[in-house]
């Protein structure tokens, strides 16, 4: 790796708290080290952030603004009974729907 440093959130997603669920599990049961599970998860940022800048899918999204931040230079949006349009024109109704935005270069970098 080159030393950059990736956003984290994506761990709080369904599959990064299920990695970190696993790693958790393998480091009880002895299996692997801790330094190696914060590696895995190291990892996982850096291939999560890579690949999701490839998407070029596009959706649009209508609902009431329940709460927003702004903080450490990150928005943070939560919207209720949301109306999803996809891109190849299916719709989904959800509840919530919450969108974390942040700069695509963290401080610093160049």
């Amino acid at each position: 790796m080159n030393g950059q440093a990736y956003y984290e959130f994506y761990r709080r997603s369904t599959i990064g708290t299920s990695l970190a669920d696993a790693l958790d599990t393998l480091i009880v049961d002895q299996r692997i080290q801790p330094q190696l599970a914060m590696k895995v998860l190291t990892n996982f940022d850096r291939v999560t952030s890579e690949n999701l800048k490839d998407v070029k899918s596009k959706m649009s999204f209508k609902g009431h603004l329940h709460t927003y931040r702004f903080c450490d230079d990150v928005w943070t949006f939560v919207i209720k009974d949301v109306n999803v349009k996809l891109d190849d024109g299916e719709t989904v109704n959800v509840e919530k729907f919450k969108i974390v935005a942040c700069n695509s270069r963290r401080a610093g970098d160049s």
